[in-house]
Order: C-alpha cells, then structure tokens, then sequence
C-alpha cells in the first residue's frame, strides 16, 4: 500500500528539489514577517481545525486502518489516533503559541567596546527546517506553529501510518497562512510514502539548514549515518524514576503509577524504576501493587523478586529499553550514586527523576545525572515542550549542541552580531 505523489511529476528527486526552492522563497519572506501575521496565521488555523474535525478524524480512520493492516501495536495506534478532544488539543496549542513572545529580532546580548563600536547579538531564524516524524499527527501542528512562530519554513515528512492525517492538518495550517498574507509554502507536507524522500532531504544541504527526526530508534540511527544535513536528534525516552530512601511513600506511589501508566506510549514515561535497598521492602510491594493494578508488568532483579514474587526476571536488555507499553523494569540499587551511575550507563539522556525529601540528595542527583531533563519529586511524564510553557514542541532533544530539552520557538532560532560604528577603521 503505497500512496503515490498527488504531484504532476512523480520523480521523487524533482519533488523535493520543487519543495526545497520554494521552502527558501517562503523562508525568505517569513523571516521578515511582523508577530501578528505569524499570530493570526497560527489562530485561523486553530478555527480551522476545529471546524473540521468530523473531516480529520475520517481522514484518520483511514491511518487507523493502514495501521492496523501493518500490524502496528495497540501503543502505536494510540499515537496516531485523533479523536475530538485531541483536535482541541492541537488547536489549543496554536493559540498557546500566539501568547508566546516573538522570539526572532530579539537583542539577547550588547555591549560598547573601547573604540567605540557597539555590538549586539540578535535572534534570526534558522532559515528551512526538515522535520521527519513517525505516526503522530498531531506532530504536524506542533512542528509547523512553532516553525511558523520562529520565521522559519518547514519541510514536513510525516509517517507513511499517519500521511492522510497529516496532510488534512497541513491544510489548515495553509488556509491560516493565506488569511495572514504569509506564503503557503512556508508549510510543505512530503505528499508521498515513499521513503526516498527522505534520502532526498538528508543531502539537500543547500536548501535545508537543519533535519529534525521525531520517531523510533530505526529512523534516528538512519539519519545519523546518513545525513549531510545537520541535524538536532530526538533519541529514546528510556527514562527512570528513582525512588530514594527519603522518598515519602503515598508521594512516591502517585508519581510513579502517573509517570509510567498516564500515557504509556510517549518518549517521557518511566520505563525503568530503581528504588534504595533501605527503603524497598517497605515501599516496593506498595508500587508494584499500584502498577499491576493498572495492568503493568513488573520485570526485576534478583533482590526485588525476592521482595514481592509478582515481580518477573529482567534481563540485562531490559536496563537499556524503552518499552512504550505497560511494562516497567525495577532495580534495587544501594544509594544515589549508585543510581546515578545506572542512568548515565543505561538511560538514553532524556529526562530523568528522583522522589526523596532529602534536599541535598536532590541537588546531587539533578547535578550529575547527564538528562536533557532532570526532575525532583514530579513526574517524567511533565517531559513535554506545552508543559514547559513552550505552547508545544518540535521534539525533546537528548544532544547537547545548539538545543538540549524541549526544543520550542524560541530554539529554533539562532543568531547573528550587528556591529554599530560611526566611522571607525582598524588599525
């Protein structure tokens, strides 16, 4: 099932290279765009998509049932299922995104010089953004606001499970875009699953300033062997919940069941719990009967099966895993070094917490461990660009050039100096 190019000319190579020059046009003009043009542009796409939500979800079913056909699993077909309350959601996040401040043409820094020059650093936009992403629709809306936001163009390859979804989205957005006197072509959409394309964008280095892939660990090892381009990568969310010594018990209950089971499919839930050996016999059968309530499976070491026998043996890939389903690892560790140290070796460098009301074994942990995120007494499932204040986000980056975290508006921005002289000449 192969949906072709709704494009006169089917060769991919031609396809993209069409979309990239008018990705640079449009970015051209979008860099110079007043805040309230971007503003309005991102609020009628938000009327749009709730005027059309009965033509989206039926645009999704048809993604659901291409899904299903692939055999995606139950935690895949929820990331790409929309249903009303998730298409208010996107339109709430556009109008998030409006109350943002712009974040282009801002002086970040300034400064006089002896010799009288004055230099500022000044905020620009990036310039064209390729944005590669699996399964989730609502990535389309997010990625294309934000880039909208920041006076960049964006270059959208969606998954091949969600392209009519997509493509639906991405025409709200171009309805909103023409309201605001701002080019449609500042939003692209790949109309094609043809994984070609994206080879294609990963050498279109005079056309794109940066590749952003958004999916799981096939997609990004792809693009890190091959692309030309740079990129800002999203690994895998193998994110941990350590439970110190000090933790406060129903506190730490709460948080966990929250942190793994609120949504089980997203790069910010806790797929790995460690807990102090001081503490587990008394803490561990209260989590592990909060979790196997909610239907999780508990997988362990040794030392935690011989605390609570519902626990099932893990093995040493278990450590390394991000499940994206109800599953949760758990090991008994003798302190916070300890732990520390099982994160840095094992997690993925995403976000990362511990519950204890010890203050000092807080500052420790939320020093050391090397996470994008790193949380105290909350859960990781907070991870998300929205819940930051971002209004949405382009992905959480797990690298630590240019963007680290969420990666919102105001990172997809870079900058330029703008040197102020009245005659001066260099010695």
């Amino acid at each position: 099932m192969q949906t072709k190019s709704t494009q006169p000319d089917d060769n991919i190579h031609s396809l993209m290279q069409d979309m990239g020059k008018r990705a640079r046009t449009a970015s051209s003009q979008l860099a110079e765009a007043k805040n309230e043009q971007k503003d309005m542009a991102l609020a009628q796409a938000a009327i749009c998509l709730r005027e059309r939500t009965a033509q989206l979800i039926e645009q999704n079913e048809k993604d659901l049932e291409y899904g299903r056909q692939k055999g995606l699993d139950p935690a895949m077909l929820d990331r790409l299922r929309l249903d009303a309350k998730r298409i208010e959601a996107m339109a709430v996040g556009l109008e998030t995104i409006c109350t943002i401040p712009d974040p282009v043409n801002k002086i970040l820094e300034e400064w006089d010089r002896p010799n009288g020059l004055t230099l500022q650093r000044v905020s620009v936009p990036i310039g064209v953004i390729g944005m590669i992403y699996e399964s989730r629709p609502n990535v389309t809306a997010d990625a294309a606001a934000l880039c909208i936001k920041s006076g960049n163009a964006v270059i959208l390859r969606a998954g091949s499970e969600c392209l009519n979804s997509a493509l639906a989205i991405a025409d709200c957005l171009h309805h909103g875009l023409k309201l605001a006197g701002l080019p449609s072509d500042a939003v692209q959409l790949v109309p094609t699953r043809d994984r070609a394309a994206v080879g294609e964008m990963l050498t279109m280095t005079d056309m794109i300033d940066v590749i952003i892939p958004r999916g799981g660990k096939s997609l990004t090892k792809r693009i890190q062997d091959e692309s030309r381009v740079p990129t800002i990568l999203h690994l895998d969310g193998n994110c941990h919940t350590y439970i110190h010594k000090a933790a406060d018990v129903n506190m730490a209950r709460d948080i966990l069941l929250n942190a793994k089971m609120r949504r089980v499919g997203i790069c910010g839930a806790t797929e790995s719990l460690l807990v102090d050996a001081e503490i587990a016999p008394k803490i561990l059968p209260v989590l592990v009967e909060a979790l196997v309530k909610s239907g999780c499976v508990v997988r362990g070491d040794a030392a935690s099966q011989k605390i609570d026998s519902r626990i099932e043996k893990a093995s040493d890939d278990d450590w390394y895993t991000e499940y994206l389903a109800a599953i949760i690892s758990v090991k008994i560790i003798a302190g916070e070094q300890e732990a520390i140290n099982h994160i840095n070796h094992y997690g993925s460098h995403h976000t990362d917490a511990i519950i204890t009301l010890d203050t000092s074994a807080a500052r420790k942990f939320l020093r050391e461990v090397d996470s994008a995120i790193v949380m105290h007494n909350t859960s990781t499932q907070f991870a998300d660009g929205g819940e930051f204040g971002f209004g949405a986000e382009i992905g959480i980056s797990t690298g630590k050039l240019h963007a680290r975290g969420p990666v919102g508006a105001q990172q997809l921005t870079t900058y330029k100096y703008v040197v102020h002289g009245n005659g001066q000449i260099r010695p």
